[in-house]
């Protein structure tokens, strides 16, 4: 069984300003994940952590796997070129 992992691209939108003035921002967030399940479940809970949202508030419209030749961040192009990683 490979482990092998995969970046994924999803897009969608939340909801920003729920209580006062609400407005749906749209989002596009790449993150390096073994499944797409597994690639939602983070988006959530960094969307939720950084803005203060609950999963309802968040929207995922798409969830697609890319290529590194279409990683735009700079952060996970950085961990895909590690050769190896060294646990402490």
């Amino acid at each position: 069984m490979t482990r092998e992992v995969k970046v994924f691209r999803i897009e969608g939108l939340m909801l920003i300003s729920h209580d006062r003035n609400p407005t749906w921002q749209k989002f596009r967030k790449e993150v390096i994940a073994l499944k797409p399940e597994h690639a939602i479940e983070k988006v959530y809970s960094e969307l939720g952590s950084a803005h203060k949202l609950r999963r309802k508030h968040i929207k995922i419209t798409s969830v697609r796997e890319i290529s590194p030749e279409e990683v735009e961040d700079q952060r996970i192009l950085a961990l895909l070129e590690l050769k190896r990683f060294v646990k402490l």
